[in-house]
């Protein structure tokens, strides 16, 4: 039995008699499943079989790019961050789990320590351990050890899918939150995207009553209109036509104005459209990154009083999660568009999808 030693025999048998392994980055545009061995499991740590796991763009960035920002990849790192699995082993201080349990699993460990930490925004803790940001490793492996605190118990009728998908809707959560949305918000989401749509899932789930959302395709509008938004407008990339897309938005919006805007690109013009497009005294969250720097008309918005924020991940946002999916009052199944095993050729492919965009919204790992 491994150590902690509070998962069954027969678990603790399987994890250690099958070669754990994980698809690895090891070059641009370059993936190898290899074998990856895990940390002791911990007293407050438990061993996961993980059964779902999807891919987000930061991934397919990592893999195009080895870096975002200033996060570089400078050696093999095991890729992925969106995922949900089955307990196998748990460690001697876990009380709250069992094996056999099944997870939805929160990425990112904090040091608990810092001020961030201790006034309660561990996401911007300066010492963040993130899944599949460098160095740290990721999940898109047979198993992990986590903190068994960052393990979410999936009630019944929740399935695992539906638990890596807690990743991305937490993005939307934390960005409604920010931006105060509530039954008297009238919400504009900017880019219908995987986050756009999930953002616009959350601000209905949190009662606002009209949502509109732009975008530059039609077919990711076509999904947003099936999702429930009151209406979607097609935008261009030419600043040119700002003016003409805000007032098209505007009209959308049955007069009576955005109160809040979520961008969920990340852009100049993105956020151009956000910031025109908001009422006075409204507000606008930044949540894409689409460009580091941009120009946008902050003294028009100004004048308006028209606030900004931003946000960075998330924080205590899976249990709301995975009570909008128990509840029914957010529906994420029709965003998982594509679906692969765990093989050398399908991992391939599945980033090849995820990466060509087009009908592809959500793509996930069954392993």
């Amino acid at each position: 039995m491994g150590k902690g030693g509070k998962g069954t025999e027969a678990a603790a048998a399987a994890g250690e008699g099958e070669e754990n392994m994980a698809a690895w980055l090891v070059a641009k545009n370059t993936l190898k499943i290899m074998p990856f061995k895990l940390p002791p499991l911990g007293p407050h740590d438990v061993r996961v079989r993980m059964k779902a796991v999807g891919i987000c763009g930061s991934d397919v960035h990592y893999l195009r790019e080895m870096r975002i920002a200033h996060f570089v990849v400078k050696e093999p790192m095991v890729i992925g961050h969106e995922c949900a699995g089955v307990v196998e082993e748990v460690g001697a201080g876990v009380t709250h789990l069992a094996a056999g349990d099944r997870v939805a699993v929160e990425p990112g460990v904090s040091c608990w320590r810092c001020r961030h930490c201790k006034g309660g925004r561990y996401n911007l803790c300066d010492d963040m351990r993130f899944f599949a940001t460098p160095p740290v490793h990721g999940s898109l492996a047979h198993r992990i050890v986590h903190p068994a605190d960052l393990c979410f118990k999936l009630p019944d009728g929740v399935s695992l899918e539906e638990g890596a998908m807690c990743e991305p809707l937490s993005v939307g959560v934390h960005a409604c939150r920010r931006a105060g949305v509530g039954p008297e918000t009238a919400v504009l989401v900017v880019g219908a995207g995987p986050i756009g749509l999930v953002t616009m899932l959350a601000a209905r789930a949190f009662g606002a009553p009209r949502i509109a959302i732009v975008d530059v395709d039609e077919h990711r509008l076509s999904v947003a209109r099936s999702l429930g938004a009151d209406a979607a407008v097609k935008v261009s990339t030419k600043d040119e036509d700002l003016a003409e897309e805000v007032e098209r938005v505007q009209a959308a919006m049955g007069g009576g104005g955005v109160d809040v805007s979520l961008d969920c690109a990340g852009f100049s013009k993105t956020m151009a459209t956000a910031l025109e497009a908001t009422r006075p005294g409204g507000r606008v969250c930044l949540v894409g990154m689409g460009h580091n720097e941009m120009t946008v008309p902050l003294t028009s918005a100004a004048i308006r009083e028209v606030d900004v924020v931003g946000i960075f991940r998330y924080k205590d946002t899976w249990p709301l999660c995975i009570e909008f999916l128990r509840s029914g009052k957010v529906d994420v199944k029709p965003l998982i568009t594509h679906r692969f095993g765990f093989s050398q050729r399908e991992v391939e492919e599945a980033f090849e999808v995820s990466a060509r965009g087009r009908d592809a919204i959500k793509v996930m790992f069954n392993l």
